[in-house]
This record gives structure tokens, C-alpha cells and sequence, in this order.
């Protein structure tokens, strides 16, 4: 029995939800998300949206949880937006940004230079003795979370010194290395 999708999902101000044909688009300040669905039925009701399954199947169970999730995230993507924080950990690592080309010196032969999508704004923040930080925002919470891991894909953090990229925040299982 999913309860996350029995929860409405309230709409805030300034922010419009259209259910057409199967489509839910979702309008804010921050831009416009769509979103396919299947097999549950959307209702937008007095300020808010409710996700309904046909039946208790765990197939409608499962999707009731997931469609109601998603329309959540497009909600408040559009009303709030998302954003992922990254701090490259290690002697000599950094990170710069000119526009949409993030450009990261990870220790490699050469630099990385990844073009990011026009939807996620990319900032680089550089503090003499701390590590260096890349911050990412847009309103496709799927889309950073995207990103985002194809950035830690790059040099994933290691479990003896922690060196890496690694989200703020993230708790990393240490080894102890070497007994004598």
C-alpha cells in the first residue's frame, strides 16, 4: 500500500498545473517541466493535485508512489528549484567555470572540460584553504542529480585518504590502510 501516494500535492502560488492526454505540465518562475504518465489517473483540485491507481495491482501501487513523487519535484522544481553542491577534495584539484564549460584539473594528463546543459547553472566557488566547491541549480531536479553524478563519475572519491569529488555533506566509509 503506497502512502506516499495518497499524500496531495499542494500547488503554491504562482505556479500552474495542466493535465492533458496523458501530459502533466507544471509552470513557474524557474521554467516548465512536463511529465508523462500511465496507468493512474491525476486530478487537480482546489489548489491541490491527487494521484489515483485504478487498483491495488503492484504495478498501480508502485506507480501511484512514483507519478505522485514526480509531480512533487516538478512542483517545487518550478517553484523553489534544486541544487547539488560537489567539493573536489585533493592537493592540486580544481574546478573553474567560464558560462556552461566546466573545466576541472583532477590530477589527470589533461584538464576535463564538460559542457553543461542550458537548463543547470554552474558556479565555482575557490576559498584559499578550502576545498573547491561546483554548484549546480535548475529547476529538473533529474537532470542536476545527472549531472551532478557524471561530474563525481569523473574521480570518484577513494575509501583510504577521501580523496575525490564528493557531495557536501556525504559521509564516506573510511578503510584503515596499512597496519604495521
Amino acid at each position: 500500500m503506497s502512502r506516499i501516494g495518497k499524500n496531495p500535492v499542494a500547488i503554491p502560488q504562482g505556479v500552474t498545473v495542466d493535465v492533458k492526454d496523458n501530459v502533466i505540465t507544471v509552470k513557474g518562475k524557474l521554467g516548465e517541466l512536463t511529465q508523462e504518465y500511465a496507468d493512474v489517473t491525476i486530478k487537480v483540485e482546489d489548489g491541490n493535485v491527487l494521484v489515483e491507481r485504478p487498483s491495488e495491482s503492484k504495478d498501480h501501487v508502485a506507480k501511484h508512489g512514483l507519478y505522485r513523487a514526480l509531480i512533487n519535484n516538478m512542483i517545487v522544481g518550478v517553484s523553489k528549484g534544486w541544487t547539488k553542491e560537489l567539493e573536489l577534495v585533493g592537493v592540486g584539484y580544481r574546478a573553474s567555470s567560464q558560462g556552461q564549460k566546466l573545466d576541472l584539473a583532477l590530477g589527470f594528463s589533461h584538464n576535463i572540460i564538460l559542457d553543461i546543459a542550458p537548463e543547470v547553472k554552474v558556479e565555482t566557488v575557490s576559498d584559499k584553504g578550502k576545498n573547491p566547491i561546483v554548484k549546480l541549480t535548475s529547476h529538473d531536479k533529474q537532470l542536476v542529480g545527472q549531472v551532478a553524478a557524471k561530474i563525481r563519475g569523473f574521480r570518484k572519491p577513494e575509501p583510504y585518504k577521501g580523496k575525490g569529488i564528493k557531495f557536501v555533506g556525504e559521509q564516506l566509509r573510511r578503510k584503515a590502510g596499512k597496519s604495521a
